[in-house]
């Protein structure tokens, strides 16, 4: 059975998968990152997550991986295959692309950036499905954006489009770890919320998910929190859709997980602001934290459309086919 390998890289756990020509799940494993042993650690734990599901593809569906993909965090330079740099796992100039291949026998590898290889997957088989320009910002620690026109991801000049938690809302504000002060993320992102509720509530183990239950609740308090949240995020959305003119934007990450909670202030938020800028669909992202794995896959099945020789198949499908999980703890 034809299919690549799609990893997706995060600050404490891996994802991976083996996906098929349409699409579907063949096959879905997890694995701790295992950052406290540092960053060549990691890198290894990465080559022999990858040289396992090759394995398994052989063993299993009858055939190699024709390609693989993987998503990373942090600054990445595609175009050449390298990680350049990701502060959660302390890497620097990993080449990335190069390892794998050389680890999998020579199979052609696509790297991508985390946000925006989620991002891929949302505007092709999530919630931007249909979409032909889209923007997909995960609220999480931080908040990045994925810039997507017709079903592919605009990285930029240098790989940078997208950063939309580096919008400066509150000029002269909290200072943010870029070295502006009053940026997006450092008001809007699902931690900016857990800081503010656990001030506000003075419970130091309070977060977001907690602030979201008692705005539902009727504390004035949370709700002054959360609008002050929605009110930032409403600010540098309007700033991103005068700039970008999308069609969607498709809100995903820890703070989407309060639904309309979150999602009916945002879009009266917005709808407030716009003037002559049309207003898109503001809607939740569709795939939860399987965006980065299939958006993985989607690269790697890219890969090969673009390389000589390419065959026919078109693997964008829709539709997952059955899943085998296993969680691997070592």
């Amino acid at each position: 059975m034809r299919h690549v390998i799609a990893l997706d890289v995060g600050g404490t756990g891996m994802k991976a998968a083996l996906i098929g020509v349409d699409g579907g799940l063949l096959y879905e494993a997890r694995r701790p990152t295992g950052r406290e042993r540092g960053p060549e650690a990691v890198v290894a734990t990465i080559l022999d997550f990858a040289a396992e599901l090759r394995t398994y593809g052989e063993e299993h569906l009858g055939e190699s991986a024709l390609a693989a993909g993987v998503a990373v965090p942090g600054i990445v330079d595609a175009e050449n295959g390298i990680a350049v740099y990701a502060a959660n796992l302390g890497w620097r100039d990993v080449p990335m692309r190069r390892l794998l291949s050389e680890r999998l026998d020579g199979v052609p590898v696509a790297l991508g950036h985390d946000v925006r290889t989620g991002g891929l997957a949302e505007g092709r088989i999530g919630a931007g499905r249909g979409a032909d320009r889209f923007l997909f910002i995960p609220l999480g620690t931080g908040i990045a954006g994925a810039i997507g026109i017709d079903g592919r991801i605009e990285p930029g000049a240098h790989g940078y489009a997208g950063e939309i938690g580096h919008i400066v809302v509150r000029p002269g504000g909290i200072p943010c770890g870029c070295g502006q002060r009053g940026c997006l993320e450092r008001l809007a992102s699902a931690s900016a919320v857990t800081q503010a509720w656990a001030e506000a509530s003075g419970d130091p183990d309070a977060d977001a998910a907690d602030c979201a239950k008692a705005v539902e609740s009727g504390d004035p308090a949370a709700t002054a929190v959360w609008q002050n949240a929605v009110d930032a995020l409403a600010d540098g959305l309007v700033t991103a859709l005068t700039l970008l003119d999308p069609r969607t934007l498709i809100i995903g990450g820890g703070l989407a997980e309060a639904g309309e909670t979150l999602f009916v202030p945002l879009r009266a938020a917005v709808q407030e602001r716009v003037t002559f800028q049309k207003l898109p669909a503001i809607v939740p992202a569709a795939l939860g934290d399987t965006a980065g794995c299939l958006g993985a896959g989607l690269l790697a099945w890219d890969l090969l459309e673009t390389a000589p020789g390419a065959g026919p198949d078109t693997p964008p499908g829709t539709d997952a086919g059955p899943i085998h999980s296993t969680e691997v703890t070592a």
